[in-house]
């Protein structure tokens, strides 16, 4: 008969020792999920890129559609996306729509996985 591995009541205490960090709570793990969700598409990546190297008083969605060989309606869905997670600003001039990447929006995606 062989003997399987025993384990002691010292050696269960050791793995279940809490951690002095706290975790997520159910509401940030929601809205970080939304944030990253955001982020996990290939097309607002691209979008984030070209708003952010664009011209500093805003990028006209105009010029979101060429680059990305996507049609109007999509390329507005991204942007409202990215708008909603706090990722970009949106300002209205005339007919069209102009969105510069929000001041903290880099620093905040920074944030979110510190807290982790």
């Amino acid at each position: 008969m062989v003997a399987g591995p025993t384990t002691t009541a010292a050696g269960e205490a050791a793995c279940c020792i809490p951690t002095a960090q706290e975790t997520l709570d159910e509401h940030t793990a929601r809205d970080s999920a939304r944030f990253f969700k955001a982020l996990a598409d290939p097309n607002r990546l691209r979008l984030l890129s070209i708003i952010k190297n664009g011209p500093a008083d805003g990028t006209c969605v105009c010029d979101l559609t060429e680059p990305l060989q996507l049609g109007q309606p999509t390329v507005s869905h991204h942007l409202k996306i990215l708008v909603e997670a706090g990722m970009l600003t949106r300002e209205k001039r005339g007919t069209w729509a102009y969105y510069t990447l929000h001041p903290q929006a880099l620093n905040q995606a920074v944030n979110l996985i510190r807290g982790l």
